[in-house]
């Protein structure tokens, strides 16, 4: 055989090999579709999720053996264990509507490690190997942040919009109730404007009044006095 048939027969087994690692982790996204009820279990702090669907998004990688169990069904296994009292929950953790826990079973000194989202399993992975479940564990932590960020801004935003709002209403409120007050303050005023200019029209008037009167009274004194000393003509005086 020459080298370049050698060559071929080489990158031809690498092509296969590739192929294969590709078909299997497909496979272990395909087989994460099965779906169950959520189940409490004894001596554990949260309710876990017990159902699964397949999602894109990060990942840590799998080993392997990893990926050829999580082909076997990690997802579904676990499902039917949660359903039991054996499986202890050792750590979860919640970002958002995302994720992770990690799950202990004493009876085979196994782990499963889990990242969901909104009680539903999106990756389950099952190891027997301590130090890598507290490794899947943290890296699946990593994501949810990452994972529900976007989700985290948006409900502060929301939460923000929903308070300028309410700021919004009150502040118009108040200033509806200052415009009622300042309308209300116009119209007293326009009414008291109206009465002071009724009111000196009155007092004009009765000042002419006034005045005609009095000339009216000097006018009648004068003529009581003139027919009082046309009376009084031709009598006698007292004199002092």
């Amino acid at each position: 055989m020459d080298h370049k048939s050698k060559l071929r027969q080489i990158a031809l087994g690498a092509l296969v090999a590739l192929g294969t690692v590709q078909g299997v982790y497909a496979q272990a996204l395909t087989d994460s579709g099965a779906s169950a009820a959520v189940v409490s279990q004894p001596g554990t702090t949260t309710a876990l999720p017990a159902t699964t669907q397949d999602q894109a998004g990060q990942s840590t990688a799998l080993t392997p053996d990893e990926a050829k169990q999580s082909a076997a069904g990690n997802v579904a296994e676990l499902q039917q264990m949660i359903r039991g009292s054996d499986l202890k929950e050792l750590r979860t953790t919640y970002n958002g509507s995302y994720g992770a826990s990690m799950l202990f079973y004493p009876k085979e000194m196994t782990y499963y490690v889990a990242l969901f989202q909104q009680k539903t399993f999106w990756r389950v992975v099952k190891t027997e190997d301590e130090t890598r479940a507290e490794m899947i564990y943290k890296d699946f932590v990593r994501q949810t942040m990452q994972l529900s960020d976007v989700e985290i801004r948006r409900t502060r935003l929301e939460a923000q919009k929903a308070f300028t709002e309410r700021m919004i209403a009150l502040s118009q409120d108040r200033a509806n109730r200052l415009q009622a007050d300042l309308d209300v303050a116009h119209q007293q005023q326009n009414i008291v404007n109206s009465q002071q200019q009724q009111t000196r029209a009155e007092a004009t008037a009765l000042a002419q009044q006034k005045t005609a009167a009095q000339a009216q009274l000097r006018e009648a004194q004068r003529q009581v006095q003139e027919l009082q000393r046309q009376l009084d003509s031709g009598l006698p005086t007292t004199q002092h």
